[in-house]
């Protein structure tokens, strides 16, 4: 594997509610934080977010508490999640997604919530000015869209057809159909919507493509397809299809191609920004960060297995190849 930038990659354990509860009962500030996905697949993405908070002077345990709320993929569970935050009266609120971030949002006016979201999820104006309880750290989604997709042809130059695997129980994937309606529009790319909501429904996804036949796949970004990685590279692997992916680690798991906003950049940003509104900072005077740190991975044994020659350009812009 060859590196060409710095990712923060610490394994993480998990903070249980009791020793929270327990560290809070000793005068430790506590920190709320709000996932829809599962701890165990993030734990790379939450030791980044500890790091911040180190780097900020605060270390779980030491003097600070972080109380760890995931959904495990049930977004139903996200209100109720946040509700039980905010009757535990952190001092901040880390909520990563944009659907936990408007949730936490709705459960409490006073409390500093820090988020990680595609675009500002309350932006009502220029997203780099925050305003009332809210500040974070926002990525463009629709420009990604436009390069994952240019980024999938020119690797699979003959694409006629593309299917995408959508997650319809995000509450974000009404907005990523538009994005990928609109940008397959402008390449005059035709594209495939195949929904799926749970393991089974990744297996029968795949087992429909002989049928639909597509020419690629474009896995939509998702907490859960994140946590199903293994299950998704493994039956792209045996259904040889070249896929495109929005992060990193589906290469890791040995899938063909990604590209991304780095996920340690901004779980370590909302661990700094966590730890400046410890600090007593408000969110009004913490600009939203537009997430400039974007991985490009590249598989070179599943792009020789798939038959397919990666172009130079491609090569040339890569972060991290894997041969």
């Amino acid at each position: 594997m060859r590196r060409r930038d710095i990712i923060f990659g610490l394994s993480a354990g998990v903070l249980a509610y009791p020793l929270a509860a327990i560290a809070q009962e000793h005068g430790l500030p506590l920190v709320g934080f709000l996932h829809s996905g599962s701890p165990g697949p993030f734990a790379n993405a939450v030791a980044a977010f500890r790091d911040g908070l180190h780097e900020a002077g605060y270390t779980a345990g030491r003097n600070v508490a972080i109380d760890f709320r995931w959904a495990e993929g049930n977004y139903d569970l996200v209100p109720s999640l946040a509700l039980g935050l905010v009757r535990r009266q952190p001092a901040v609120i880390v909520a990563i997604g944009g659907a936990q971030a408007r949730a936490a949002k709705a459960a409490t006016r006073t409390i500093p919530i820090v988020f990680i979201s595609g675009g500002d999820p309350f932006a009502s104006g220029p997203a780099e000015r925050p305003s009332g309880n809210t500040t974070g750290i926002s990525i463009v989604a629709a420009e990604l869209t436009g390069r994952r997709l240019a980024l999938l042809r020119e690797l699979v130059p003959n694409t006629t057809l593309l299917a995408v695997l959508l997650n319809t129980s995000n509450p974000n994937s009404a907005n990523q159909l538009a994005e990928l309606q609109q940008t397959a529009r402008s390449l005059g790319q035709a594209i495939h919507i195949t929904k799926a909501t749970s393991e089974r429904d990744i297996d029968t996804a795949f087992e429909s493509f002989p049928d639909i036949r597509p020419d690629a796949l474009f896995v939509a970004p998702d907490p859960f397809f994140y946590s199903r990685r293994n299950q998704i590279v493994r039956l792209a692997g045996r259904y040889e299809m070249p896929a495109l992916y929005t992060q990193r680690d589906f290469v890791l798991a040995g899938g063909l191609v990604s590209y991304g906003a780095s996920l340690a950049y901004g779980y370590h940003q909302a661990g700094v920004y966590a730890g400046r509104i410890l600090d007593g900072a408000s969110p009004t005077e913490l600009p939203v960060v537009q997430s400039n740190t974007f991985e490009l991975a590249v598989n070179l044994k599943t792009a020789k297995r798939l038959d397919l020659a990666v172009p130079q350009s491609i090569l040339a812009q890569s972060t991290e190849v894997v041969e």
